[in-house]
């Protein structure tokens, strides 16, 4: 493998968040903690605890991933989209180096972002609850997994989408509200049983509780299911895009 092409094109999509700051690091931390605030403060008066963990800790696991998800997809898909917009996609197809270092080189630098948000994100949460990690190895698996595998989802949906708004579709008409069915701010023990099982359909749910559970020992679902859950969809996205490189799906003209 060459690693000056991954590094160059690494680098080019971190230069292009240090240049967009406001809107790729501080919008985010600023929403999920209005997100904190407002759902700590008007549900937290309400619910003391879940499973011994005080509802505004409870949902920091949740935030994160919420933020983990859309942000994954959202820098992922635009960067590999704006050069096709753009048409200086075909410059880099055409240049000595695989369609493996062209992906490393977009899902890296998208998924660092989220991974970076995600620290920030944790950081601030501790100044509002205390926190407490009990796993600390798989809270760190299940966010590097998290975002390196939704960052291949939006690497698809770039080359998928023909236009802006498809940019937006899937994060925002799929993701966020699987997200938040998917017990970011609850338990989906206190559902009824019959929704508890349509929950389980919900694959986000197996995202959630188990990062949940990385920090309070806490889950809805086991952790075997968990990371199995994480594997089967970096496995797809893997299978997705080495079947997009062998047809040319919307990279050829």
């Amino acid at each position: 493998m060459n690693l000056y092409p991954v590094r160059a094109i690494y680098m080019a999509e971190m230069a292009r968040t240090r240049r967009t700051l406001l809107q790729s690091i501080v919008s985010p931390v600023i929403s999920t903690s209005l997100y904190f605030v407002v759902f700590g403060a008007a549900i937290g008066s309400r619910i003391s605890e879940i499973g011994g963990v005080s509802y505004g800790a409870f949902i920091v696991p949740g935030l994160i991933m919420l933020m983990l998800l859309t942000q994954s997809v959202s820098n992922a898909s635009f960067g590999i989209f704006f050069p096709k917009f753009s048409g200086s996609i075909y410059e880099i197809l055409s240049a000595p180096i695989s369609y493996l270092e062209v992906v490393i080189g977009y899902v890296g630098a998208a998924a660092s972002k989220s991974i970076l948000l995600g620290l920030i994100i944790l950081g601030t949460s501790s100044f509002f609850v205390p926190l407490q990690i009990a796993h600390p190895f798989w809270m760190l698996t299940f966010l590097v997994l998290t975002a390196v595998t939704f960052s291949l989802l939006g690497f698809i949906i770039g080359i998928w989408a023909d236009g802006f708004d498809k940019l937006q579709l899937v994060p925002l008409l799929v993701i966020t509200p699987l997200t938040f069915l998917g017990g970011s701010f609850y338990s989906i023990d206190m559902l009824p049983p019959f929704w508890q099982n349509v929950t389980l359909a919900n694959p986000v749910v197996y995202l959630v509780s188990g990062f949940r559970w990385s920090f309070y020992g806490i889950s809805d679902v086991s952790i075997v299911a968990s990371v199995a859950m994480i594997s089967l969809f970096l496995i797809a996205s893997l299978a997705t895009i080495a079947w997009i490189f062998r047809t040319g799906y919307r990279l050829k003209p």
